[in-house]
Parts: structure tokens; C-alpha cells; sequence
């Protein structure tokens, strides 16, 4: 069934549980929000996270990516597996290779090249799946993560899905081979690149002997729901926005839009729940993918 849910920028003077409240009461599916240490203004994401899911009843949480370089993969995974059994299996997690490696830097992490970062992230996963395992003495040697006689534990209330933000050839490649899902966002992946973008993940994935559903594809969608005519891709009435995001899942394989909205907040929210949402189930249900 396709998945609808909030992208919470983490703005620390905005009232954000509330926001994230507002979600759960509308039933939207996730909530999703950026991992960005570096910004002033940002209060961090995991505590935030951690926040939302003690104060909502249902709705599922995750970063949209975590920052790998500034969160050390072992304690992530445990950070990720405590959050899951808190929740009572509400977290999911997105991760990402990084990016903006001064601001990285100046906080005392890391500056990779985009070979390095690819590699710690594949490096991450599979440390991350091995402290989920709750197995004892994990070992695991590679050039920037290691393992030796880690004690793996506790195990999460659910199978955490691992959804890589990527965007060049090798890192869709590293997704379509390893991670259970695809984090793009329509700004660097518009509607004309998602094919060429989701068919490199497929290609990987069936070399590896995977099937292409088996990477969720969750969308991030920015725009603005207008009362008005169309003023382009995803600034319009709700109409429009159904319409186009019923093509981006029968015609994309989309599997979960995650809504950033421009202007008021609790306006846009309300409006992509209520007039938005509920059409496009509907109309995926009718052409057979909903």
C-alpha cells in the first residue's frame, strides 16, 4: 500500500511536537526529518525523533538521512534498535554518505572523497546489521569501521529497513545491491530522472540476485498546495498534486511520499491529509498498485 508522510524540517524555534502530532491525528504514515548537526538552528534529529515517537500513538519515524560521518556506525545501530523497541517497532532508518564536508569537518568529522564515503557507507551497513543481529562477539575489519568482539544487542522490535539516500551511479548501485530502500527528494530527482535513477537501482539489484521491489522507494516531495491554477510540478490544487503523485507511483514505482511543505505548516498538512492523500489511494487502488 503507498505510504504518505511529513518531512519535518527540525527548525528549534517552530513548535515541532506539535507539528508531529498533527500528523499522527491525521493519520499520515512517517515522519521524516533531515540530519543536519552543523545548522545553528537546527535541534538534533535522533533526540527530536526520540521525542516524537514517545509523544505520537502510530505513526512510524525516521531520519531523511542520517549524517554517517557525524554518527559512528555502532552506536547508530544501537541508538536505531533502542528507538524500534521503545516505539514498539516505529523507526525506520535513512542514511546517507554525507555531504557539506566543511560544515562536517568543522563539527570533527571526517572530509571523504566520494570514493571514501561510498565506501563507509557499505562499510556502515554492515556494521549496522551486525550489531542488529543481538549476536555475541561481532568482528568485522574494514578501512574507516571495525568490530572486534563487539556485543551485539539488544535486537530491534522489527526488521529496521536501511533506506540510502544516494544519488550518483555507484551509490544507486551500492542500494539496488545492500539497502531495503531509496530515499530521493524532487528537488535532485525530478519526475524526468526518476526512471533513469530507479532503473540503476533495479539493474544492481537483480545482479545481486535481488528483486527491484525489494528497495522501497520513498519520495521526498516539496511544494506548496494551492487553492489556485498550477504554478508548475507540485505547486497547485490538491487535484494536480493527486494526479501527480498517482503517476509518480503507478508510472515510478513510488512507494512513499513524504511531504515538505512550503508556507504554513499546519495549513499544507492538513490539506495534503484530507484532499490530497485519500484521492491518490484511491486512484493507485484502481489501477492495481495501491
Amino acid at each position: 500500500m503507498t505510504e504518505f508522510g511529513y518531512f519535518l524540517v527540525p527548525n528549534s524555534g517552530d513548535p515541532l511536537i506539535e507539528y508531529a502530532q498533527l500528523a499522527d491525528r491525521l493519520g499520515l504514515d512517517l515522519i521524516g526529518v533531515q540530519d543536519h548537526p552543523y545548522q545553528r538552528r537546527y535541534v538534533d534529529t535522533w533526540t527530536l525523533l526520540s521525542v516524537i515517537a514517545a509523544r505520537t500513538e502510530r505513526i512510524t519515524v525516521f531520519p531523511d538521512v542520517t549524517n554517517l560521518p557525524l554518527r559512528q556506525p555502532a552506536v547508530l545501530a544501537k541508538a536505531a534498535a533502542s528507538l524500534d523497541l521503545l516505539s514498539g517497532g516505529r523507526f525506520e532508518l535513512g542514511l546517507g554518505a554525507g555531504g557539506f564536508w566543511d560544515a562536517i569537518e568543522a563539527y570533527g568529522g571526517p572530509r571523504r572523497t566520494p570514493g571514501a564515503a561510498l565506501k563507509a557507507l557499505e562499510e556502515a551497513i554492515t556494521v549496522i546489521r551486525a550489531i542488529w543481529s543481538g549476536e555475541r562477539n561481532q568482528r568485522f575489519e574494514g578501512e574507516h569501521y571495525h568490530l572486534r568482539g563487539a556485543q551485539a544487542g539488544p535486537a530491534p522490535a522489527h526488521d529496521i529497513g536501511i533506506w540510502v539516500g544516494a544519488t550518483g551511479p555507484k551509490a544507486l548501485a551500492l542500494t539496488g545491491r545492500l539497502a531495503d530502500g531509496w530515499v530521493p527528494s524532487s528537488g535532485w530527482a525530478p519526475p524526468e530522472r526518476l526512471g533513469e535513477l530507479s532503473a540503476r537501482i533495479d539493474e544492481a539489484a537483480m545482479a545481486a540476485g535481488r528483486e527491484p521491489s525489494d528497495v522501497k522507494r520513498v519520495y521526498n516531495v516539496n511544494g506548496t498546495i494551492t487553492g489556485g491554477a498550477s504554478e508548475g510540478f507540485l505547486k497547485g490544487p490538491a487535484e494536480q498534486w493527486a494526479d501527480e503523485l498517482t503517476d509518480l507511483a503507478t508510472g515510478y514505482g513510488i512507494d512513499a511520499f513524504v511531504f515538505w511543505p512550503e508556507g504554513d505548516q499546519r495549513e499544507q498538512l492538513t490539506r495534503f491529509a484530507e484532499q490530497v492523500v485519500p484521492k491518490v489511494r484511491e486512484h493507485v487502488a484502481l489501477e492495481g498498485r495501491g
